[in-house]
């Protein structure tokens, strides 16, 4: 196999890990934030001794880390704790672990149910990714590889979650990453789509009709957290021969009730739907 070959993804050619530069401010911006993390709060005075940074090193790292919410200071104690969004980044990691484990069982029950491949995305940075799949017996089926990403406004998946978001960062999505044309199903027309995840968002799941790959149909649902907020989309995925418009209608309520069963043991709020 080639160096290519072995290059990850995301790396340029030159990367060597033991050669690689760092960019110094985050690393040391990093590294306190790892000391606030440890404790129980400490003083700007303890963190540059164990840092081993000038405290007005220190405070400049500190003011940028408080601006981003990921540590705070106690004015009474004099003491800087992990913030808010630190522990809502953990979260996230620990949530998406703990999505994809606790729906396997789930998923794989729909997938006997269905007959068809079941698959578990979530969104980053304006894409939908793929973060599970329970493959179909059938020989014909969907296969989205662990890793996969898709753009939203073709997916069953993406749309699933697009109908969760509030309008302003749907329209920002459709702006930055564009709605580019797949096949002559693909909806490129933002009105069209905004009122088609209207539609989906009441009726509780969405419908990509052969708008990614032809002869492809998904059949997806949203996945919420504990405010109610859609985190996640599991989706039915099969052949247009087989995923028919009437066993679209048949796999709506079943993969929305997968959907609601993994909300549910994720700890989450499904919201009242209109």
């Amino acid at each position: 196999m080639s160096t290519a070959d072995h290059r990850k993804r995301g790396r340029p050619r030159s990367f060597n890990p033991a050669k690689a530069g760092s960019i110094q401010a985050l690393d040391r911006g990093l590294a306190l934030l790892r000391l606030v993390a440890d404790a129980d709060g400490l003083t700007l005075t303890d963190l540059a001794q164990r840092s081993g940074l000038a405290p007005s090193t220190v405070h400049r790292l500190l003011f940028t880390l408080e601006a981003h919410r990921f540590v705070f200071h106690d004015e009474e104690r004099g003491l800087w704790l992990i913030g808010v969004d630190a522990f809502k980044t953990g979260a996230a990691f620990l949530r998406n672990r703990r999505l994809a484990g606790m729906g396997r069982e789930v998923m794989r029950e729909l997938m006997e149910q269905t007959g068809e491949t079941i698959n578990l995305g979530i969104e980053d940075n304006g894409e939908v990714v793929f973060i599970s799949q329970i493959e179909s017996h059938n020989t014909l089926r969907a296969f989205f590889r662990a890793g996969t990403r898709s753009l939203m406004h073709a997916s069953g998946v993406g749309k699933a979650l697009l109908a969760g978001f509030p309008e302003e960062r749907v329209k920002q999505i459709f702006y930055t990453r564009g709605l580019q044309r797949f096949t002559e199903n693909t909806r490129v027309d933002p009105t069209a789509l905004l009122a088609e995840l209207a539609e989906s968002r009441a009726r509780g799941w969405a419908i990509d009709d052969e708008e990614r790959t032809p002869g492809m149909r998904c059949i997806a649902a949203p996945i919420y957290n504990e405010l109610g907020e859609t985190i996640a989309a599991v989706s039915i995925s099969g052949p247009a021969v087989r995923l028919t418009t009437q066993r679209l209608g048949e796999f709506g309520p079943m993969v929305m009730r997968a959907a609601d069963h993994i909300t549910s043991s994720i700890g989450g709020v499904v919201p009242r739907r209109t």
